[in-house]
Formats: C-alpha cells, structure tokens, sequence
C-alpha cells in the first residue's frame, strides 16, 4: 500500500499517515492477518517422581464435573468426581491425594478463582508447595492439564458409568517402556519415601 501510494503522491511523513489511517479502518483491521503465535516456553521435564503436578477441571462433562491431577514426570493421573469447583472441593481432595502420594513440590494451575483463591494460597503454603499459575486466556501453557482433562474425557465416553476406577485403570497399569515400569510403581515410590509426619501436619 506505501509503495503504490508513492508512485501518485509523496509528502513528509507519508508512511506513518498511511499506517494511522489502516488502523483506524474497521474493514481493514477485519481481514487483517492475525498476528503470529507466540511459541510456547515448554515445561522442563522433572527428574524426579512428584516434583511437579498439574491440576484442572473437566466438564461440565456428562452433567459431571471432574477434579483432574496429572504428576509431571510419571504422567499418574487422578481424577475425581466432584459437586462443584470451589477451593473447598480442592483442598479436600488435594488433602485425600495427598495422603497417599505425599506433597508435591510444585503445583501448576490456571486463573481460576478455586485456584487463586486466599484460603488455596494459604493451604499450599502450610504445606511447603510452591504454586505456578498459567498465562491468562492461554491454557495451552498449562497444556499438560489439558492433556489429562483430554484423556480422562476419552474415557468417560468409554463408559457407561462415570467413575473414576474405570477412566484410570488402564493409565495406572500401563507399561513406561522407557523407565520398565508401571505409573503405580512409580507413584507409589514417591509416595513411600515422602510421606511422613513433618510432612502432612499442615494437611
């Protein structure tokens, strides 16, 4: 557009009018390209068992709502069956999680107000865990959580029964041919080396 523009016509300051003037015009700005993604930093892979975990919610899905956890380096999923999304549903779960897995290292969520809540922060923090939110309006940086809201979703239209016994054990027994075992294995190890009282007397 700049350069046809000087081929009829030429005064200081031309390119810098031309740029205002296409951004002040609705019909230009419709059919405007958008604007190149922005590639996303990946998550660096944990080294060890329960150093970071990724929470979300599915659903509404099958008039149900599920709690989601998946461990970073494991991928162990958990999912839960749950009434609503508020901090206090959370915190009881995380609490039942926890109880058999021990406290994570760092928990990764997005914006939403169960997860940003005073009381959430409060209790993360009685606990030692370092909590991460991802960028607004981009749940692809919290991609690993979608990850695991996908396959639990897949698995409920599996089965006739929403339960989470059904959607998560075939994932909780399946072979890691990298590392020759089991997701439980691998769960339950962390488990046994972290919980203890030191550890769960914030719970």
């Amino acid at each position: 557009m700049k350069s046809l523009a000087r081929m009829y016509v030429w005064w200081p300051g031309l390119d810098k009018d031309i740029e205002k003037s296409v951004c002040q015009c609705g019909a230009c700005q419709e059919v405007q390209s958008s604007p190149p993604a922005t590639p996303l930093h990946p998550w660096k892979w944990p080294s060890r068992r329960w150093a970071r975990v990724h929470l979300d919610f599915a659903g509404p899905f099958q008039g149900k709502l599920f709690f989601v956890m998946i461990d970073a380096h494991s991928k162990w999923i958990e999912a839960v069956c749950t009434s609503s999304t508020s901090f206090q549903i959370v915190v009881e779960e995380l609490r039942t999680i926890f109880s058999k897995f021990g406290l994570p290292e760092t928990i990764v969520t997005d914006n939403g107000s169960s997860f940003t809540s005073q009381e959430f922060r409060k209790f993360l923090k009685n606990n030692g865990i370092r909590h991460t939110t991802s960028a607004p309006y981009h749940p692809a940086s919290n991609g690993m959580a979608e990850r695991a809201v996908q396959i639990v979703k897949k698995g409920l239209k599996n089965q006739r029964e929403a339960s989470k016994i059904f959607i998560c054990l075939s994932q909780h027994t399946t072979i890691n041919h990298h590392r020759a075992y089991t997701c439980y294995n691998v769960a339950w190890t962390k488990a046994k080396n972290s919980v203890g009282p030191d550890k769960t007397s914030h719970c």
